[in-house]
């Protein structure tokens, strides 16, 4: 059905009234840029960053965030974060950024939505797992960035905007930076050129506005979060919080230093920080923090690298996941070389109707073997593991289609 013409043209002049409110470093809507375009645009209903959003959410790399660690794995915990929250958290604080600041909030989410696509099963310590592995097999390393790009962009092929793509891949909340300048021109070699610096151990800053938004969100998000989730799951107890730091106290608002002391600390961080980026990016050509806050962020982040991300009770199980990792991914490269088609490799990754058919036929083994690890939850990359190891039980009784093995050449 198509909209009537009288209905489609006040649209437009709306979608033009709203954007000429937008900041004049805003990204507009007809600056989008794909590789193919395949599909018809329809900007009046579906701006090209709205419809990229949408195509995120569809993608099956996307429904796959349900299941994949932020931070605390093999905890049965329902409260805690899990990266399909993380990722509408990242989205919610870059687009109240953004909207304070007259941006694009399209583009915004789609960034914000597919920034952690390429995260690996058991969080940042899987990654390192994974990057290991890489490097072993020829790969180079292994950067969660870069595969977030991947799966969108080449593995499912969603034909994203160069604007989402380049944002995805400049996220990056692992470092500080108290203040964020766009870089980069708006074309695919200098996309191409960031991507190389990154998988080379550099970084790379966004080509947009709304790119910088979603990086400084990124790591505004976990801060107040992973403390939290640290404390329900009691990963950190009253003494560790002894050594918090005195300036987020200060900046916080938080005057004592027990559990309950720190049970709005979340939306305290959010509630400071937000404000401290909107008033030191709402009149510069960056969006920053102050000096204090970026001070405390900076702080912050060492205290959970230590206490949280470093503790050994996060860490017991770290040499059995390391084994797991290496046991699958040499398993994966066998079931390859042999073309066993039963394989689960096969089944969700090779054959699987959703991926590209030129990545598939391009890919080397142990490319697909990253891939296909890489894009697992942690539940199914337990799942895969126990059904490679283990032998298989039998229920109740055999049965067997055909002949069972040898009884072909029997007389």
């Amino acid at each position: 059905m198509e909209i009537p013409p009288h209905i489609a043209d006040r649209m437009a002049r709306r979608m033009a009234d709203r954007e000429s409110l937008l900041s004049p470093r805003a990204t507009r809507n007809a600056d989008y840029l794909r590789r193919s375009g395949r599909k018809p645009e329809d900007p009046i209903i579906r701006p090209p960053f709205f419809r990229d959003a949408d195509r995120i959410v569809h993608s099956k790399a996307y429904s796959r965030y349900i299941d994949k660690t932020q931070v605390f794995y093999l905890v049965e915990n329902d409260h805690i974060t899990h990266r399909v929250l993380h990722v509408q958290l990242v989205s919610k604080i870059a687009r109240t950024i953004g909207r304070a600041l007259s941006l694009n909030e399209d583009l915004i989410e789609a960034i914000a939505l597919g920034h952690d696509i390429g995260h690996v099963p058991y969080g940042h310590l899987g990654e390192k797992f994974l990057d290991e592995l890489c490097a072993e097999h020829g790969l180079g390393g292994f950067r969660h960035n870069v595969q977030s790009v991947r799966f969108l962009d080449v593995v499912e092929d969603c034909d994203l905007t160069l604007q989402v793509l380049d944002g995805i891949l400049c996220h990056n909340g692992e470092v500080h930076d108290q203040s964020l300048v766009v870089e980069g021109e708006a074309n695919w070699d200098s996309f191409a050129e960031k991507l190389q610096r990154i998988e080379n151990g550099t970084d790379a800053l966004p080509l947009t506005a709304e790119g910088c938004v979603v990086r400084i969100a990124d790591s505004i998000s976990y801060l107040g979060r992973d403390l939290a989730d640290a404390l329900e799951v009691e990963v950190i107890d009253d003494g560790a919080l002894q050594e918090f730091p005195e300036n987020c106290m200060a900046l916080f608002g938080i005057t004592g230093r027990g559990k309950e002391d720190f049970s709005e600390i979340n939306r305290r961080v959010l509630d400071v920080l937000i404000k401290d980026i909107v008033t030191n990016s709402y009149d510069a050509d960056c969006i920053a923090f102050s000096a204090e806050a970026s001070a405390c962020v900076a702080a912050f982040k060492e205290f959970n690298l230590h206490h949280i991300y470093g503790n050994k009770k996060l860490l017991k199980n770290e040499e059995k996941i390391r084994f797991m990792f290496r046991y699958l991914f040499d398993r994966i490269l066998e079931d390859i070389g042999n073309e066993r088609k039963d394989s689960s490799a096969y089944e969700d990754l090779i054959d699987a109707p959703w991926a590209s058919r030129r990545y598939i036929d391009a890919a080397s083994p142990a490319e697909l073997a990253r891939d296909f690890i890489a894009g697992m939850t942690d539940r199914y990359f337990e799942q895969v593991f126990r059904q490679s190891i283990l032998p298989e039980r039998v229920r109740s009784r055999y049965r067997v289609e055909g002949p069972l093995p040898g009884e072909r050449d029997r007389p």
